[in-house]
């Protein structure tokens, strides 16, 4: 897909933050999560970010990657297919050609690995990895990587790929600067965890979409809060807040990793097999998951 065509798309509605699904060898299980996705397939999003934060890239092989993408691309045909990708940055461009290799469509660029780093250096491995491939580059803004508004505008002027923003970190400041300075040549996309909980505060800042993680267990009332907002509804996004979304939180807090955790737990409880999610990430207790069957039962 050509990379302009890719943010016109990635624009135009709500995206999929799809799980991996592993099975009882604790591999990869693209059976199970083919039949996920085909669930979700008559819901309408804009595209697919597979092996994303919540499909547990930092867990994932490279190869596990590209066999994701493959999977993804057989089950829901048509829908564009953004893969995680990261690391170092020789990994991070061997990664790349990988997913293009498998029929990818855009990668969504997580944080290099381990260690800081000053602004030209996380620009040199934003630009080393936009030149590895042809496909649609998006920077997410997390943890040790973070780039300015001004980094950001000349790596766009630089890599003709390099199609979009996601932020993960909550600096409305550096958001709106960077939307404000690159403007249209930009796809923006909320990023932050349950990010329905902070839709309304980057709607402000000019971030008009986001990717879904509940829309993997509760697409109907992602697609009803994503209708709200985008319809200016803050009368309707309220009331799910406080009927669905808190709550979900609630359940989520209660351990660091539960942003996954509780989303597999959600996927699971839909009736499809997940397997565990792989440590250093912890599964929830028994009595969490009866917490989050009661939320599914009385979502809003």
């Amino acid at each position: 897909m050509d990379p302009l065509d890719l943010r016109d798309i990635v624009r135009s509605g709500l995206l999929s933050f799809p799980v991996t699904p592993f099975d009882g060898q604790d591999a990869f299980n693209p059976h199970a999560f083919s039949a996920h996705l085909e669930w979700l397939a008559p819901h309408p999003v804009a595209g697919l970010i597979v092996a994303g934060g919540t499909g547990e890239l930092f867990s994932l092989t490279p190869a596990e990657v590209v066999a994701v993408v493959r999977t993804a691309k057989a089950a829901q045909k048509g829908k564009p297919v953004i893969a995680g990708c990261g690391y170092g940055t020789r990994l991070a461009c061997e990664m790349a050609e990988g997913i293009e290799a498998a029929g990818g469509d855009g990668i969504l660029l997580l944080p290099h690995y381990l260690i800081g780093a000053p602004q030209d250096g996380i620009a040199n491995h934003i630009r080393a990895v936009c030149a590895a491939t042809k496909m649609g580059v998006i920077v997410y803004n997390r943890g040790q990587s973070v780039v300015s508004a001004e980094t950001l505008a000349r790596l766009a002027d630089d890599c003709p790929n390099l199609i979009g923003f996601k932020d993960g970190t909550g600096d409305i400041d550096t958001v709106r600067r960077i939307t404000i300075q690159n403007g249209d040549r930009l796809a923006y996309i909320g990023g932050m965890p349950t990010h329905e909980l902070f839709a309304q505060a980057f709607r402000g800042a000019g971030v008009d979409t986001y990717s879904s993680a509940v829309f993997n267990f509760v697409p109907e009332t992602a697609l009803r809060f994503h209708a709200a907002f985008s319809a200016g509804d803050d009368a309707t996004c309220a009331r799910m807040l406080t009927e669905f979304y808190y709550p979900f939180a609630r359940i989520r807090d209660r351990k660091t990793g539960y942003a996954v955790s509780a989303i597999k737990a959600g996927v699971a409880l839909r009736g499809f097999d997940t397997g565990p999610v792989r440590p250093p990430l912890t599964d929830l207790t028994e009595e969490e998951r009866a917490m989050m069957a009661e939320l599914i039962d009385g979502r809003a």
